[in-house]
């Protein structure tokens, strides 16, 4: 056993005492959460290849256009830490229920937007309803299954969903179009949160910090000052390049992120409380979570790129390829629990981003021509072995916070999930970019301002030679895509170091690792205080 660190609360559980075990109605009750969640994940995707449906009917400027695609997470991402807290404090099943109504009606009127400016403030109240949801689900599961091996399948399911979710958008999305116009994509949301809200005050019961205070508005405001700058630079690097625009918002970000940490230090009700970040299991299993978010999130930008730009394929045709790697990502999370019984949670994080590596390294085998099987194949067995441990490290995270902040670890835990991916997309992007631009030979010919195009991306070299005859056209872009590859090759590479090099991290710091159940005293304070009755 390890030693406890210096001035840590050591609780001694009675390990003989038994565990409230979860019954039929929170199994049920499991189901409900993981709708919303599944739909979530969905939403941040499925809207992808509505673009041009929508762009045709509202005629939005190029600007709008990015704030329709990209307000939805700066929202999510901006509010997750501010509904977790909040859902802690005023109940996590009444902030489910709040939540689901604003989703509801703002999916509705997403639908049957009239201009681009509606549509994106209907984004903007759909990202900030969206944010209630994850928290909230994730607090709940972690309050309804005592029992640690229950949790682990719980969050196991929850986190299927999540994953699979954002990998079949575009699959969905491409049906959803085929037969109905570009809002469609958006009332998905609302036979969910029906349910959500018919059964959830039947079968969730509440829970909230009894002991809460008020919720600190200042903190609110810090806290989207730090998130959503940053998150917007990331992304502005990852599009084009470094600039001052995008420099300056990470900074900015950054600067807040300092005063609000120093505000948290000196407040008696925080709204993140950074004592959780003293639990080295806590903050370990957040690093880790992010690395995984970080090289998925970068190959991804990639894949999707390979699968059209590089094999011609249709979006919806890029959509069904990416569906074998979601499947596999969601067996292998749900095997998660098992292989944790078996052989501890050290080796199913660290073995599991050991296997997401093999499957990055087959990546930077493939070409230009004949990589398809290469690439899918990769992106299989790298999601196969990320599943695992990506809900494990979330139930970590989750039961090493005391039951009554089990919402603000939830919120934690995504949002440093959310960083990841935008680090990844930003740092992963910029790098490949820079390959392909070093590596791209422009072929004789190609008038200058077609060869700045094609020197910019692969996309800008696709468009470029559309528009040169055929004699000049197939070789640049020959061209552009041994330079792409070359990029997504290096980015592959790049991936799977970190991931490896962290599956040596994992193994080291988990091997030991074994997820106590709450003690009983603490369970039964809770639930007089905090739990209030399920309605009949």
């Amino acid at each position: 056993m390890e030693e406890p660190e210096r001035g840590t609360t050591v609780t001694t559980i009675d390990t003989s005492a038994p565990v409230e075990r979860a019954g039929k109605r929170q199994w049920i009750g499991l189901a409900v959460l993981a709708l919303p969640t599944l739909l979530l994940a969905l939403d941040m995707s499925v809207l992808y290849l509505a673009l041009p449906h929508l762009a045709a009917d509202l005629q939005p400027s190029s600007t709008q256009l990015l704030w329709i695609t990209d307000i939805y997470g700066f929202m999510v991402a901006g509010f997750l830490i501010t509904m977790g807290t909040l859902g802690d404090r005023i109940g996590r099943r009444k902030l489910l229920m709040i939540g689901a109504v604003c989703f509801a009606a703002a999916s509705v009127l997403a639908a049957w937007s009239t201009s681009a400016e509606m549509l994106i403030a209907t984004r903007t109240v759909l990202g900030i309803a969206g944010a209630t949801l994850m928290p909230s689900t994730l607090g709940l599961i972690t309050n309804m299954f005592k029992d640690p091996k229950q949790r682990g399948v719980a969050i196991a399911v929850w986190m299927s969903c999540f994953m699979g979710g954002t990998a079949l958008g575009p699959a969905v999305g491409g049906v959803l179009l085929e037969a109905f116009w570009w809002g469609s994509v958006f009332l998905l949301g609302v036979p969910v949160m029906v349910l959500l809200l018919t059964t959830g005050p039947v079968l969730l019961p509440e829970h909230r910090n009894p002991d809460a205070g008020r919720l600190d508005l200042v903190s609110v405001g810090l806290s989207l000052g730090t998130i959503l700058p940053i998150i917007y630079g990331l992304k502005e690097l990852a599009k084009d390049g470094v600039s001052t625009v995008a420099l300056g918002a990470v900074v900015a970000g950054a600067v807040v992120g300092v005063t609000f940490i120093r505000r948290q230090l000196r407040l008696d009700d925080p709204l993140l409380d950074l004592r959780l970040f003293r639990n080295k299991r806590f903050s370990s299993a957040l690093g880790i979570f992010s690395v995984g978010g970080f090289a998925m999130g970068g190959m991804f930008l990639f894949v999707s790129q390979y699968l059209q730009l590089v094999q011609g394929l249709s979006p919806l045709e890029a959509g069904l390829w990416l569906v074998p790697p979601a499947v596999a990502m969601i067996g292998g999370t749900m095997f998660g629990p098992v292989l944790n019984q078996k052989v501890g949670a050290g080796w199913v994080i660290g073995g599991g981003m050991a296997v997401a590596a093999a499957g990055l390294f087959l990546m930077t085998l493939a070409g230009a021509t004949g990589g398809l099987g290469l690439i899918v194949g990769g992106m299989i067995v790298a999601t196969v072995g990320l599943g695992p441990g990506a809900a494990l490290t979330a139930d970590i995270v989750v039961s090493s916070a005391p039951p009554e902040k089990a919402g603000s670890a939830a919120s934690v835990s995504e949002t440093s999930g959310e960083f990841g991916i935008a680090l990844g997309i930003a740092m992963l992007g910029s790098l490949g970019t820079a390959v392909y631009r070093s590596e791209l030979t422009i072929p004789a010919g190609t008038p200058a301002e077609l060869a700045t195009a094609a020197q910019d991306s692969l996309a800008g070299a696709a468009v470029a030679a559309a528009q040169l005859p055929g004699d000049v056209a197939a070789p640049l872009l020959d061209a552009a895509r041994e330079a792409f590859m070359t990029g997504l090759n290096t980015v592959a590479g790049i991936g799977a170091t970190a991931m490896f090099l962290f599956a040596i991290v994992g193994v080291s710091l988990f091997r030991r690792f074994q997820p106590a159940a709450p003690a009983p005293e603490a369970a039964t304070a809770e639930a007089s205080e905090a739990e209030e009755p399920v309605a009949a």
